[in-house]
C-alpha cells in the first residue's frame, strides 16, 4: 500500500484545491502524476520549490513524477497571473535550459535509480514540434467551446484588468496546448494526475476535460497554495530579484542567509513546505522554537535543511561559517578560507578604499591605512585614539600603532578586513 499523498501534503500546507476521488485514486495503486516547469531560465528560484517539493513528496510516497518542461509552452507564454506577454525563446536555448533544470530537480528527485517509480523529464515541444494547425484545431480546438475558455480566471482576469494591451490570440490558446499535454501524458504514460500551483487550476481542468472527451478517461487535478509572507512582501525576492537555486545566480550563502532571515510566523509555515523533516521532528522543532525564540531554531532548522538539499550539506556548513565571519567569532584563518564570491556577498554594502599593491609590499602603517590612504577614519588623531584603546583589527586580530600591514595580509591575495570596534568594517582593496 502506497503512503497516503494527500493526506501527506495536507498538513505540510501544501494543498490548496483537489478534484474530487484524487485521494481514493492514489491509494489504489502507483500513478504517475506532472507537474509543468518554466524553462526560460537556466536556473530555477525559491518560486519553483512548492512543485518541486509536491513532485518529491509523490514520488516518496511511492508514485511516479513527471517534470515537463515547457519547451512548446515556453514559446508561447502563459497568461495565468502575468500582465504581460513574455519573450519567447529559440530552440536551443530551450534545450539548454532544459538540461539546467533537470540537473536541479536531481537534487529532489530519483531519476536513475531504476525503481518502478523512478522519475521521469518530458519537454512538450517534443510532441507539439510536428503537430500542424489545422490538426490542432480539428482534433483538439473542436472538443472546447470558446465559453468554456473564456470562464478560467486567468482569462478573465487579463481581459478585464488595467492592461490596455489584451491578451493575444497566442496565450488565449495557451490551456488549450496545456490541456493536451495532459491528454498526451495520459496516452503515452497513463499520467493520470496534473498538479501545480492554485493559479493554474483552469488550465489542469482543461485538460481533464480533454481526456474526457478526446481519450474517453479520467484525469485527476490539484493544486497547491501560492506562498506569500506573513509581511506582505513577496515571497522568493530579495532586494537583488529572484532567489535562484543555480549557486552562480544566488550563493549558497546568501541563499542560507534568506532562509534564516524568515520570521517566526513564515519559518514555522516553510519548514512543514520545504523540508523533508517529519512530522513529529517538526512538531518539536516548533515547540522548542516557541519556549526560547531568540535561539531561532525554526529558521537554522530551515535555513539547514533547504540549503543542503539544494547545494549541500559542504555548502551549507561554508554559509554557517561565512555567516560567523560577519555576526560571530572567527578568526584571520577562517577570512582567508573564504572564497573571494562568498566574501564579497558576505561584506556586500561595506565601504571599501582601494590601494596600489606596492603600497603593501613596502609595508603600510596602521595610521595612513586607517586616514590618510582610505579616509575610513577623518584624521590620524582619531586613528591614532582608536589604535590605543586597542579597537582596531586587520583580520579580526587586534593591532596597535606600531602594527604594518604587508602582503601576508591578504585574503584572497587581494582584501584586506579592518575592524574598529564591533560596528564598523571596512575593506580595503588592493590593486
Amino acid at each position: 500500500m502506497n503512503k497516503n499523498f494527500v493526506e501527506e501534503i495536507t498538513w505540510r500546507g501544501m494543498l490548496y484545491d483537489v478534484m474530487p476521488g484524487t485521494e481514493e485514486h492514489l491509494l489504489e495503486e502507483m500513478r504517475s502524476a506532472y507537474i509543468g516547469f518554466d524553462p526560460t531560465a537556466d536556473s530555477l528560484h525559491i518560486g519553483n520549490l512548492v512543485p518541486i517539493m509536491l513532485l518529491a513528496h509523490y514520488q516518496r510516497c511511492g508514485h511516479r513524477p513527471v517534470a515537463l518542461v515547457g519547451g512548446a509552452t515556453g514559446m508561447i507564454g502563459d497568461p495565468s497571473g502575468k500582465s504581460s506577454e513574455r519573450n519567447l525563446l529559440d530552440e536551443a536555448t530551450l534545450r539548454h535550459n532544459q538540461e539546467c533544470v533537470r540537473e536541479q530537480l536531481s537534487q529532489f528527485l530519483d531519476f536513475t535509480s531504476g525503481a518502478k517509480n523512478e522519475a521521469l523529464m518530458v519537454n512538450n515541444y517534443d510532441w507539439m514540434k510536428d503537430l500542424g494547425f489545422l490538426e490542432f484545431i480539428r482534433d483538439v480546438g473542436k472538443h472546447i467551446t470558446v465559453n468554456y475558455m473564456m470562464s478560467k480566471d486567468s482569462v478573465k482576469n487579463r481581459l478585464s484588468g488595467e492592461s490596455t494591451e489584451g491578451m493575444s490570440f497566442t496565450e488565449f490558446t495557451y490551456q488549450l496546448v496545456q490541456g493536451y499535454d495532459f491528454v498526451h501524458l495520459y496516452k503515452t504514460h497513463k499520467c493520470t494526475l496534473q498538479m501545480g500551483g492554485s493559479d493554474q487550476w483552469g488550465n489542469i481542468t482543461t485538460g481533464t476535460e480533454l481526456i474526457r472527451r478526446i481519450g474517453n478517461g479520467k484525469g485527476f487535478a490539484l493544486t497547491c497554495p501560492l506562498i506569500t509572507k506573513s509581511d506582505g512582501s513577496k515571497f522568493g525576492k530579495s532586494e537583488s530579484g529572484n532567489i535562484w537555486l543555480d549557486s552562480n545566480r544566488t550563493s549558497p550563502y546568501k541563499f542560507y542567509q534568506y532562509w534564516l532571515n524568515s520570521s517566526d510566523e513564515d519559518a514555522e509555515k516553510y519548514i512543514k513546505i520545504f523540508t523533508f523533516l517529519d512530522k513529529e521532528t517538526i512538531q518539536k522543532l516548533i515547540s522548542q522554537h516557541k519556549e526560547a525564540p531568540h535561539m531561532r531554531l525554526l529558521q537554522k532548522a530551515l535555513a539547514k535543511e533547504v540549503t543542503s538539499t539544494v547545494h549541500s550539506e559542504e555548502e551549507y556548513e561554508n554559509a554557517v561559517k561565512a555567516s560567523e565571519v560577519l555576526f560571530g567569532k572567527s578568526t584571520a584563518g577562517d577570512l582567508k578560507n573564504l572564497d573571494e564570491a562568498t566574501l564579497l556577498d558576505v561584506f556586500e554594502g561595506v565601504p571599501q578604499a582601494e590601494i596600489s599593491r606596492a603600497e603593501i609590499e613596502s609595508g603600510l602603517d596602521m595610521i595612513a591605512a586607517l586616514s590618510a590612504k582610505t579616509n575610513f577614519l577623518k584624521s590620524n588623531g582619531e586613528a591614532r585614539r582608536a589604535l590605543k584603546e586597542n579597537a582596531i583589527s586587520v583580520n579580526k586580530e587586534k593591532v596597535g600603532e606600531d602594527y604594518k600591514i604587508t602582503t601576508s595580509n591578504l585574503i584572497n591575495d587581494k582584501y584586506i578586513i579592518i575592524n574598529k570596534g564591533k560596528r564598523n568594517t571596512y575593506i580595503i582593496r588592493v590593486l
